[in-house]
């Protein structure tokens, strides 16, 4: 159970979700999937806080899993079907896999040819079987960062076209998942539409179900709704019979809450002032330094050439590692040992990614109600350091 913390201050560092903003993402992409007649389900590899699973449950119909435990924490914490795709899956794994999936996506001919019988002979003993596609490479991605294209010739995930049509002289998928896109738009969303279109046109009306993946950012500022709905509803209306799935990763949890942390030191080299924090990073913020990009700090804006005015920071990390830093950003007034630093955006793809480096406290979990009330829901211990190790 969480710990009601009334008005008083989460400790620092922590990552806090707003349960308001939350809804508000729930709401927008409810809507959608209602308008266009379509599946959209939160993909847990961007976000799993499952605290708040019993609310997202309200507005979604399953969650997609990357791995047996992802599987599990879908089908325990929030009671809905799971969409399971790994790039492969273990011998010891699979058969509690399909106890607690509705939809399994292979990833290439030989994982099929592999687990195929296992999946049909569990089929004959249950009342509901288990959906089963395989993920292709459409051989088009808008994705410009290596790291996060999943859709290029040498990507190992997803089968090419030829791939696919020889596994298909044996067994026939029930449904395809192609994933292309990483915090796209709905221009890249309605090219991957038309991508689908061209590759796999000819076998769209024989499906069940098709899964568009994720990377879809709906819940974004200038996000265009209305285009990313006239594409889905033209494909819903060419093939009337396909079930349409979208997974995004961070449009569920974008811009639903912050990381706080606290600057515990100001050291002056070379010219540069940098703050550094009782957080890290690579530790605890990944996807800054992968992408890379720079968050947004509350209170400070992002130095450029245009802009130079004010108390210039860099932000250290507090690990060793000697890139554990990041910046610069600029402030009205000087910082001083104790101020806040609030790291905007940081739900989605931080809690997933973190890592215990060097031992340095992970940040706590909390939660600011929809009635204004404060639950701290998890704090890290030694312990926590210690069991992950031998």
């Amino acid at each position: 159970m969480g710990t009601l913390i009334g008005m008083k201050s989460f400790p620092s560092p922590c990552y806090i979700l707003e349960e308001e903003l939350l809804l508000r993402n729930l709401g927008t992409i409810s809507s959608l999937a209602g308008s266009a007649d379509i599946c959209i389900i939160p993909a847990l590899k961007g976000f799993a806080m499952w605290k708040v699973f019993p609310l997202v449950a309200e507005y979604v119909e399953g969650a997609a899993a990357s791995s047996l435990n992802e599987a599990r924490l879908i089908n325990e914490e929030m009671g809905r079907p799971c969409y399971t795709y790994a790039p492969v899956y273990a011998e010891d794994e699979f058969s509690r896999l399909l106890e607690i999936s509705s939809h399994i996506t292979f990833n290439s001919a030989a994982q099929a040819r592999r687990f195929l019988p296992r999946l049909q002979e569990y089929n004959k003993s249950v009342s509901a079987g288990v959906s089963w596609g395989v993920r292709v490479n459409p051989g088009w991605s808008p994705v410009e960062t290596a790291l996060y294209n999943p859709a290029s010739p040498q990507s190992r995930l997803g089968m090419p076209r030829e791939e696919l049509d020889e596994l298909m002289t044996e067994y026939c998928p029930e449904g395809l998942h192609v994933h292309a896109l990483c915090e796209s738009s709905a221009r890249n969303s309605a090219d991957l539409i038309q991508a689908v279109r061209e590759g796999y046109g000819d076998l769209l009306s024989s499906l069940s179900w098709l899964n568009l993946g994720g990377g879809h950012l709906m819940t974004g500022k200038s996000y265009d709704l209305d285009l990313l709905g006239r594409s889905l509803k033209g494909l819903k209306a060419e093939y009337p019979k396909l079930t349409v799935i979208l997974e995004p990763g961070s449009a569920f949890a974008w811009e639903t809450g912050y990381l706080k942390s606290t600057v515990q030191d100001i050291v002056a080299r070379g010219g540069v002032q940098t703050a550094i924090l009782d957080v890290s990073f690579t530790a605890h913020m990944p996807d800054c330094l992968e992408m890379p990009y720079q968050p947004r700090v509350r209170g400070a804006r992002i130095a450029s050439e245009q802009d130079d005015s004010g108390y210039r920071y860099r932000m250290g990390g507090n690990s060793c590692l000697a890139g554990d830093v990041m910046g610069d950003w600029l402030f009205d007034r000087p910082l001083d040992v104790g101020d806040e630093i609030i790291f905007e955006d940081m739900i989605h793809y931080t809690m997933v990614k973190t890592s215990m480096f060097n031992g340095v406290a992970h940040p706590s979990i909390g939660i600011v109600r929809r009635d204004g009330s404060r639950e701290l829901v998890r704090e890290f211990s030694y312990e926590d350091y210690r069991d992950r190790l031998s």
